[in-house]
């Protein structure tokens, strides 16, 4: 794939290949590095594909992501392998002025949460539609437990959002989700340490305790990189 971005693509998938391209230049020769999940990071990938013998292997963050990056001949590496990553790269389905995200929407949340604790610097890849003031119109994913839905949903419902469950979808771990609608995230670090703490949920889809580093944003102007 060279560095220009397909014009038989939409208006929005160009600017998603043109800030997954523009991450490239953010992966460390010779490191092992985190990819994430969903239709900008597969951009991401395939861009990598140009550059596969730079870098050793790369950690996926779903299953479907694992196999994206063995179609293109580069090694996927357990996380369990490698002691540190040099980079996360992946998209957000929102992200505020001080970069904390809500990801989740591909129901990868809980592996991409872990990948990114692992990695010296997270870039989040976006077009502008994500970029949000306050987080909250996405629904936030939380993961949990099947036996713990309804306690948890409860527990959702307190906060002042309309969990429902994402019916028919079961995640790479066995456990499904709960979109939590109609929320307003002012303490998203808050918030997230809130619903992590309470039995039966694996983790939230708020990426505010360890938020990304920077962000390419893509608008219609260009690649906006925007540092934290």
């Amino acid at each position: 794939m060279n560095a220009s971005t397909s014009p038989s693509l939409s208006p929005q998938d160009q600017l998603k290949q043109a800030v997954a391209l523009a991450a490239l230049a953010y992966v460390p020769r010779g490191e092992i590095i985190g990819v994430g999940t969903g239709s900008t990071a597969n951009f991401f990938i395939d861009g990598l594909a140009s550059m596969k013998a730079d870098i050793p292997g790369a950690v996926a963050s779903s299953e479907a992501t694992a196999k994206r990056l063995a179609s293109h001949g580069i090694k996927v590496v357990d996380l369990n392998e490698v002691t540190a990553l040099g980079v996360y790269v992946d998209g957000a389905d929102e992200i505020d002025p001080r970069g904390h995200m809500i990801k989740g929407g591909g129901a990868a949340l809980t592996r991409e949460k872990i990948v990114a604790s692992v990695a010296a610097k997270f870039i989040c890849i976006a077009d502008g539609s994500k970029e949000v003031p306050v987080l909250g119109k996405f629904p936030l994913p939380v993961e949990v437990i099947p036996m713990a839905r309804e306690a948890i949903a409860r527990q959702l419902a307190k906060l002042g959002g309309t969990p429902k469950w994402r019916e028919g979808v079961v995640t790479d771990n066995g456990n499904i989700i709960l979109d939590v609608h109609g929320l307003s995230i002012t303490d998203p670090v808050a918030t997230e340490a809130l619903i992590n703490s309470w039995p039966g949920v694996v983790t939230n889809g708020l990426f505010a305790a360890r938020k990304a580093d920077v962000a390419l944003i893509g608008a219609a102007g260009g690649v906006k990189t925007i540092t934290y």
